[in-house]
């Protein structure tokens, strides 16, 4: 059996399913021609987010059991057509929890202390103090919308800083968001003028595309701060250009897009002084990428043996 890992997955993916008594074959990301060509060659393939398994990707896999994403999102995957085809597609829904926090924290310390752009000046040779007053994070409102590990988690450490915790998740229990001495919203527009910082923790679908948009991003207070670290769209790039035009909204911080990795396509790109764009890094630690590897190494192993996967995203 012969399982392909693409998109750089940590190498302990490869040991693991060497162990299996599994050939791994490590290729970088493939372009979605290429992919149909060799696809039909492997029982499984783990992917990160860069790996389109499209429907036609999909219909030239001949033999594959399995798609494993290691990490958390699954929208580069045709998930229900995989289910379809009778093919897993598993995720690791732990692995990236504390890095993708801690990762929201840094972009909205960083928003707030316009620390980025605060280096830029200094590595030009100037001394800018002046320039770059910012504003604390004790004592003001975050809307945290997602309250799943991430949305959680983030709002533990925000909690920490002093900050008040709003709440908005459909199918969020009630008690026990107010059990961690949160509050929580009914609506999407209620949350909106109360906060001062949103971030974003919720999955990319049809429901959540264009979450914050031209209409709503004005029901914000003046002067709000954005943050998205979930995937690009959630926040309509356009709505927020105009937003960040206008003042309406302070700032904002970015690590995902809807055209990745072209970014000289986003309408946000290269503007604005009071925005923060980088590479979709909340992964993007040493322990993350070793986490999600192992979990989904280890579910491919179990499916190709005949076993069922931890953390099935489709049924089969």
């Amino acid at each position: 059996m012969k399982v392909l890992v693409t998109d750089n997955v940590c190498e302990i993916a490869e040991e693991i399913l060497k162990d299996a008594g599994i050939e791994p074959v490590v290729m970088k990301t493939q372009a979605p021609d290429e992919l149909c060509r060799i696809i039909k060659d492997f029982d499984g393939i783990i992917v990160r987010n860069s790996t389109k398994m499209t429907k036609d990707v999909i219909d030239c896999a001949k033999n594959l059991k399995i798609i494993a994403r290691a990490g958390v999102g699954v929208d580069n995957i045709d998930v229900e057509y995989a289910a379809q085809k009778g093919i897993w597609v598993v995720n690791s829904p732990d692995g990236n929890t504390e890095a993708t926090a801690e990762h929201t924290i840094a972009m909205m310390l960083s928003v707030s202390r316009k620390i980025p752009q605060a280096c830029h000046s200094i590595n030009s040779g100037k001394f800018e103090r002046s320039k770059f007053l910012g504003t604390e994070l004790s004592g003001k409102t975050l809307g945290i919308v997602g309250f799943g590990k991430i949305g959680k988690r983030v709002a533990e450490i925000a909690n920490v800083l002093g900050m008040k915790i709003f709440v908005y998740d459909p199918f969020a229990d009630a008690a026990q968001v107010a059990a961690f001495g949160y509050k929580k919203a009914e609506t999407l527009e209620e949350i909106l003028p109360e906060i001062d910082y949103l971030t974003v923790h919720v999955p990319k679908n049809k429901d959540t595309v264009d979450l914050i948009n031209s209409e709503n991003i004005y029901k914000l207070k003046k002067g709000a701060r954005l943050i998205n670290c979930a995937r690009g769209g959630i926040i309509n790039e356009c709505a927020l250009s105009e937003a960040l035009k206008s003042g309406h909204i302070a700032g904002a911080a970015l690590d995902v897009f809807v055209d990745e990795p072209d970014i000289e396509k986003c309408p946000l790109y290269g503007e604005f002084e009071n925005l923060i764009m980088v590479p979709h890094l909340g992964a993007s630690t040493i322990e993350a990428q070793v986490k999600v590897a192992k979990d989904v190494s280890e579910q491919v192993c179990e499916v190709l043996k005949g076993g069922m996967p931890k953390t099935p995203v489709n049924k089969i």
